[in-house]
């Protein structure tokens, strides 16, 4: 490996590092900042789907199990959303998406998960007594679309399932959280089996294991972080204007 091949690298580690511990701080689990990075570093779309999954399921695991250990997870609260969600995560990734159809949903997931936290930063929730649960159908139809995206560009999907609940009022904001990670955690697990079963998934490259180290140490830093010292408006909004540069310059590249 050549010295500019080792830096490149580096420093595509160290984007992933920051990306996870920027959005473990605020309780996410930055599939959406992965990809922005990745695409600006002019990784394969392939690869940025597969590897961003993998790293999904790292974050989003350590998400959900200090939800589970603080009591704020509830089965009957994400159920209903799985229900068409990992299934359709699983036939998003055996969907054949080429380059610029991949770059084009981008175009449009970036910025719209960029607006997010720019306008909605704190999106505060409803106490237990105001909440109003979905119809299962309803649920149903928004994971199922939800998770065909997921599979096919590689996002977990609670990035926009998180606000949508919340608004809604389907779940408290702690409810939501716990929800999201084992949203994200299902669905991209679903999306590495399509993509295992069709063949696509390749995780031979160098870069896989430094970027879950990257991850892991990111993600633990940023939850312990933003659960004491970090302000977490700031953080979103941070990542807000990430996301829509990173937009702007695919479009811009296309």
């Amino acid at each position: 490996m050549d010295s500019a091949s080792f830096f490149t690298i580096f420093l595509e580690t160290l984007s992933v590092g920051v990306v996870a511990f920027l959005y473990s701080a605020v309780g996410h689990g930055g599939a959406t900042g992965y990809i922005a990075v990745l695409s600006l570093f002019g990784v394969g779309h392939e690869a940025i789907s597969g590897t961003t999954l993998v790293l999904n399921c790292l974050v989003s695991g350590l998400a959900l199990a200090a939800y589970a250990r603080a009591g704020q997870y509830s089965h009957k609260v994400v159920l209903p959303y799985l229900i068409l969600s990992v299934p359709c995560a699983f036939v998003g990734a055996l969907l054949p998406v080429d380059k610029k159809l991949f770059h084009l949903i981008l175009c449009w997931i970036l910025p719209l998960a960029g607006l997010r936290f720019l306008i909605w930063p704190e999106i505060k929730g409803e106490d237990e007594a105001r909440i109003k649960r979905p119809p299962t159908a309803l649920a149903a139809l928004i994971g199922a679309a939800l998770g065909l995206l997921s599979g096919i560009v590689g996002i977990g999907g609670g990035v926009f399932l998180s606000p949508i609940m919340i608004m809604c009022r389907f779940a408290t904001t702690k409810e939501t959280a716990a929800a999201s990670a084992l949203f994200i955690l299902a669905n991209s697990l679903s999306g590495l089996a399509g993509r295992l079963y069709e063949g696509k998934l390749d995780l031979s490259g160098p870069t896989l294991w430094p970027f879950l180290l990257a991850a892991l140490f990111g993600a633990l830093a940023g939850s312990h972080m933003g659960a004491n010292r970090l302000s977490s408006l700031r953080l979103k909004r941070l990542l807000g204007i990430v996301l829509v540069i990173a937009a702007l310059k695919l479009i811009q590249g296309k």
